[in-house]
């Protein structure tokens, strides 16, 4: 399901030519070049507000902006995780800018042909140094950035991976390539992309050679209609074929309303290009694909339409059909208003704890840190349930979209996400219908392209009474319930045509549920000849069918961080009792081992869900010797990895999605499964996963567990105009097992028993002392603000304005 986006849209510019005929062709800058607008927007009482919450931000250790009504609370640590301030990320890039053995140039003025920085964020610190200081009383660890480097002054541009510290900056700061961070030993990537401008500009040229050709074949689109365009870009990743760079290049159709609908729309006509090296001079147009037939020129496919032998295909054009608005039938009753989830009490009758600045949430038995990154959104640290830590770390690594097809741009087609970031286009939820509008809502920052981008109310915290309980029994006596109450931190990102819904669900028995929703706009396929990738959706329409897998990291400690996963198998088992007189019962038992080292370390889910993964501690054991431990199983979806296991596409970039679980040794040089640069070579990826699995010892080890989620999708009519969230949507839990002596959601007063009798009814009602909402609910404060929706904030860091932000919202597609 995630549709183009990224493909598509960048900075789109019409083409003003007299010599192209009828056709304006949309140039799109491709998303490898991506850059944000720089000039200064900001405008009236917006302009005021951004500032304000600049000025609370910009001062201090966070530059989240949080403004919670939650009831406050004071985190027993500083969070070590969080995200750079807008003075730590200033001082980093005036830093950079001091070197001159760097060359860079501001990002606002610099061309392909320059150095510039690309991301700043924070340096995760190493799990070795952290845990003395949440468990020891030693110092908190030296903060320190992570900064990446976009070389392009040079035939072979690169980028590269550093880290600066300590912050904030000072005289002992120092400037050193981040090279333990990669698999390779040196965190420097190729960038076989760097001309991106000069590349469409190359293919826009290409179109214009052959405008009356398209103008035959795809009559009936207004051409002369300034705001219905054609859109040309090309496959992601790029391809390597003998030494040479090549991307097939695929026509979209471009919708002329507020609807980005755009990749629901394929002509089904592509070229191939040979880009290698950075004269364009060297480039050329290698042919062209049309109706299951390659032409190796331009003028064989020239030589073809004027001798009439290309036929039209039936054109995909815009229409209500890709729109989202409400259309059809009335249902009855629809239109009155459905029931809502309310907070008794306000904000002072909100169950849980914030530190703003610490960015650190308390409910009920759980407390955790939240962070976020520009590659991967949010990430929650140091997850503890009844004051003991669970999970160190948990959070998203990487996604994959990995598309078939029987054209070359479908079948070339494999997105890694984190290279066009999860934060970024993590956009403003949208209150009352995201999230309750009773829900705490936060900001989150990050930085690139030597701005801060904050994005208002992209987080946010509630609580939801879940539509089952959690435990009941009748008898003939009394009846017994407790409500589900769950506690949910969530955050949606829009990369490209897809919305990737994200949460984390708390849960009273002491689960914590990992879960991703997609939505949003297909990346689709022209049908023509394309049966066997997908179904016909829509007049000239297939499905394109693709793999949706998305790598999460789980860091597990159970009782400290000497760990094993077990696996306890149910078996069949054909046994002869005592007590069974000579006759052999077929049976099953329960059969326990271990996964010893890495070399075991790549697992699937059980057959039949016959054996449950636990990560114990055998020298921590229950009052029964049962270890204790958490349990890991899928819960939607049943858990996933991709089908293409050897992908021609990815090559050594997808080995954290071969498998559906995954076990390794902790190591602080083994932070991350992948690299948002490894999208640039994807043969060469600055993290190989698969290079985790050196056989060591994983027998009472710090354990990192890392698991896949997602969907294998291959759209249906009921995809149109967007796919829903029911239908695509996968998650993981991670319970206890063993790890207390009884059902700790016991201990919620949200329960009720009632005693009763044939004869004389209800006896007696016990609720535990639990207060019940009373009086009259103000359901219009139910009723969201929509015009209170804003957009982002972004700060320029070099030159540092703080006191000049600007809006700044800006999507791919």
């Amino acid at each position: 399901m995630r549709s183009l986006s990224l493909l598509a849209c960048i900075s789109a510019f019409l083409l003003a030519s007299s010599d192209v005929v009828d056709a304006k062709v949309s140039r799109v800058r491709h998303p490898k070049m991506k850059r944000p607008h720089h000039q200064a927007r900001a405008i009236g009482a917006y302009n005021d507000l951004a500032r304000e919450l600049t000025s609370r931000s910009s001062g201090s250790a966070s530059s989240s902006g949080w403004d919670s009504k939650a009831p406050k609370t004071t985190a027993p640590k500083s969070n070590v995780w969080k995200a750079l301030s807008n003075d730590e990320a200033a001082g980093v890039i005036e830093l950079l800018h001091a070197q001159d053995w760097l060359n860079l140039t501001s990002a606002e003025d610099a061309g392909t042909w320059d150095n510039t920085i690309s991301v700043v964020e924070t340096l995760t610190p190493n799990k070795t140094d952290v845990l003395p200081f949440l468990t020891a009383g030693a110092e908190a660890p030296e903060r320190w950035s992570r900064v990446i480097i976009m070389f392009a002054a040079t035939e072979e541009p690169y980028l590269q991976d550093f880290q600066v510290g300590p912050l904030p900056v000072t005289n002992d700061t120092t400037i050193t390539p981040l090279d333990w961070y990669s698999t390779k030993g040196q965190s420097i990537q190729r960038n076989y992309d760097a001309d991106s401008d000069l590349v469409y500009e190359f293919i826009t040229n290409a179109t214009e050679t052959v405008q009356d050709i398209l103008d035959d074949l795809l009559d009936g689109v207004d051409f002369g209609d300034d705001d219905a365009d054609i859109d040309i870009w090309g496959v992601d990743p790029l391809q390597h074929s003998y030494g040479r760079v090549i991307q097939w290049v695929t026509i979209w159709q471009t919708p002329s309303t507020v609807f980005d609908g755009e990749t629901l729309m394929p002509e089904g006509i592509y070229f191939q290009v040979d880009q290698t090296g950075r004269d364009p001079a060297d480039w050329a147009v290698l042919g062209w694909f049309y109706d299951n037939i390659y032409y190796n020129s331009t003028q064989a496919f020239r030589d073809a339409w004027e001798a009439g032998e290309l036929s039209r295909n039936v054109i995909n054009k815009q229409g209500d059909w890709i729109g989202s608005d409400w259309t059809g039938e009335k249902m009855e009753f629809d239109e009155k208003a459905p029931p809502v989830m309310v907070q008794p009490g306000g904000d002072e009758g909100l169950r849980y704890k914030v530190d703003v600045e610490e960015q650190y949430v308390e409910w009920m038995d759980f407390s955790f840190y939240i962070a976020f990154s520009r590659d991967t959104g949010m990430t929650l640290f140091d997850i503890k349930y009844k004051g003991e830590r669970i999970i160190y770390e948990l959070g998203l690594q990487e996604a994959i979209a990995h598309y078939a097809g029987h054209d070359p741009a479908q079948s070339g087609v494999a997105y890694l996400d984190t290279y066009y970031g999860f934060g970024p286009y993590a956009f403003e939820l949208l209150s009352g219908y995201d999230c309750p509008t009773y829900a705490t809502y936060l900001n989150s920052t990050f930085h690139v392209d030597e701005l801060s981008k904050t994005h208002r109310n992209s987080i946010c915290l509630f609580e939801a009474d879940m539509p089952y309980l959690i435990q009941r029994h009748a008898s003939m006596n009394y009846v017994s319930a407790s409500k589900n109450i769950a506690f949910i931190v969530r955050s949606v990102s829009t990369v490209g045509n897809y919305d990737y819904n994200f949460d984390y669900t708390f849960y009273l028995d002491g689960t914590v549920e990992t879960t991703v929703r997609a939505s949003g706009y297909i990346q689709s396929a022209h049908y023509k000849n394309n049966e066997d990738y997908g179904y016909q959706i829509h007049d000239g329409l297939s499905g394109s069918m693709h793999d949706h897998c998305l790598t999460f990291k789980a860091d597990i400690d159970i009782v400290g961080t000497a760990n094993t996963l077990a696996k306890h198998a149910v078996v069949p088992v054909s046994v002869e009792y005592p007590w069974s007189n000579g006759t052999v019962r077929n049976t099953m038992k329960l059969e326990r081992s271990y996964v010893e080292s890495e070399d075991e370390g790549k697992l699937m889910w059980p057959t039949n869900s016959q054996a449950m993964y636990v990560v114990v501690n055998k020298n921590e054991t229950n009052k029964y010797g049962e270890p204790r431990g958490y349990r890991i199983m899928p819960s939607l979806g049943g858990g996933m990895h991709l089908t293409i296991t050897n992908s021609t596409n990815l090559l050594n970039s997808q080995s954290f999605a071969t498998h559906q679980l995954y076990v390794t040794k902790q190591k602080d040089t083994e932070p991350k499964a992948a690299h948002a640069n490894n999208n640039y070579d994807v043969a060469n990826p600055i993290v190989e996963f698969d290079k985790f699995f050196d056989g060591e010892s994983l027998d009472q080890e710090d354990i990192v567990l890392w698991f896949n989620l997602g969907m294998h999708h291959v759209p249906h009519t009921g995809d149109l105009p967007n796919t829903v969230f029911t239908t695509a949507q996968s998650s993981m839990q991670i319970m206890p097992h063993n790890y207390l002596l009884g059902d700790p959601s016991r201990n919620s007063r949200q329960t009720v028993r009632l005693d009763y009798s044939n004869d004389d009814g209800v006896t007696d009602v016990k609720t535990f002392g639990a207060h019940f909402a009373k009086g009259t609910a103000n359901l219009s404060a139910t009723t969201p603000d929509f015009y209170a929706y804003q957009g982002d904030v972004a700060v320029r860091k070099f030159p540092y304005d703080p006191q000049d932000p600007f809006n700044d919202t800006e999507s791919i597609v």
